[in-house]
């Protein structure tokens, strides 16, 4: 079974536990009461309390990370360290409560017995039982029984608050493969305070049901994770999400600029991914190319990486595309061509936007802000459709 753990790869061929003095492992199994409950056709949920110091025994938490060569790995946030030490100093008072569950995915070695005694035929759909929940010494993350789905900052204050034990509810569910486990991690926390761009970056790789909204930006998200790991792309790398930091452009940019090209743009008479991606390619390197000095800077020293810039070269990209409907293919010549036209009246670095009689910005104090965004996006379609003409 496939574990999402992003770990170092010199950790993947050290799955081993500490050995007894006769070389076996020393497992034990850890018997606890839980009702189980019964949800749909075949999901189970095994509710029970545990000390919380005891959590991180059988449980990993699993951050979401890429490998070089690999895709998304984990699916958790990283801890915050400031909002941990607060719930740490709050369990360490008097009268501290916690009455959420920590939700966590067993994989298949923990396993549930019921008690036949305790059957009730007025509650079918639970029942209760013993929860058998394996545990080996000196277990590498990788190879733990249990991944915390929610409650990762909760987990981590139980384990360094200087209290001798604290009991907890936990809820666990047997999940068949990580992408299940991404798939309960966003439904989980698509309510929550959650960075959307964590949310934005799992989706691609999670294939089950989810909120309207969220299956909206799936495809987007998809064709963003492209762009931004794909070795041929002018923006490899360049897409700030998080699991890439470094990035210049935020991931919120790309995505509106993909979500309105295919609503009514370029994007939208393309079926296929590998046509779309051509099409975004060719136009990114076209303004690689027509704007080096512009180009890769962060936001604050390039508007043409700033969201503003981003979203509204995605409508000149629009305009272009239809103006040469009738090319077999709109190649990076045909962008460069076009964009060329424009170079002048850009004020990405320096200068002054001159976007009418009363309304002239500086450079930099063109915000990601509707208002501007519209100035903007009109002022260089305008620009482009002039030369067009003439």
């Amino acid at each position: 079974m496939t574990k999402g753990f992003a770990v170092p790869a010199t950790s993947r061929s050290r799955k081993k536990t500490r050995r007894s003095r006769n070389g076996k492992a020393r497992v034990r199994i850890l018997r606890v009461p839980a009702l189980e409950v019964k949800q749909g056709k075949n999901r189970r949920l095994y509710s029970f309390a545990i000390d919380g110091k005891l959590l991180h025994e059988f449980c990993a938490i699993s951050r979401v990370s890429r490998n070089d060569g690999e895709g998304l790995n984990g699916y958790q946030r990283p801890e915050v360290v400031s909002h941990i030490t607060q719930i740490r100093e709050y369990l360490e008072s008097n009268n501290a409560m916690l009455p959420n569950a920590i939700v966590v995915a067993f994989d298949e070695s923990v396993t549930f017995t019921s008690d036949s005694r305790t059957a009730n035929p007025d509650a079918p759909f639970s029942r209760v039982g013993t929860l058998k929940i394996p545990i080996q010494d000196g277990l590498f993350d990788i190879a733990k029984p249990g991944w915390i789905v929610d409650g990762q900052q909760r987990a981590a204050a139980l384990r360094d608050a200087r209290v001798k034990r604290f009991p907890v509810c936990v809820v666990g569910f047997i999940a068949d493969s990580l992408e299940e486990q991404r798939q309960q991690f966003i439904l989980v926390n698509a309510t929550k305070p959650l960075p959307k761009g964590l949310i934005y970056e799992l989706l691609p790789s999670t294939d089950g049901k989810l909120p309207l909204a969220l299956q909206k930006r799936r495809y987007p998200a998809l064709l963003s994770e492209r762009l931004n790991f794909d070795e041929d792309s002018p923006l490899c790398g360049m897409i700030r999400t998080p699991t890439n930091g470094t990035g210049v452009i935020a991931d919120n940019s790309i995505l509106k600029l993909i979500e309105n090209s295919l609503s009514d743009g370029v994007l939208y008479l393309y079926k296929d991914i590998e046509a779309q991606l051509r099409v975004l390619k060719n136009f990114w390197s076209a303004v690689e190319k027509v704007f080096p000095d512009a180009w890769g800077l962060l936001p604050r020293k390039s508007r043409l990486m700033h969201g503003a810039g981003v979203v509204a070269m995605g409508f000149l990209m629009d305009t272009i595309a239809d103006h040469h409907h009738r090319a077999s293919e709109l190649s990076a010549r045909i962008f460069m061509n076009n964009l060329a036209k424009i170079r002048d009246v850009c004020r990405w670095t320096e200068g002054y936007w001159e976007f009418g009689p009363d309304a002239r910005l500086k450079w930099n104090e063109v915000q990601n802000v509707p208002r501007h965004v519209q100035l903007l996006s009109n002022h260089l379609l305008i620009q482009y459709r002039n030369t067009v003409r003439r």
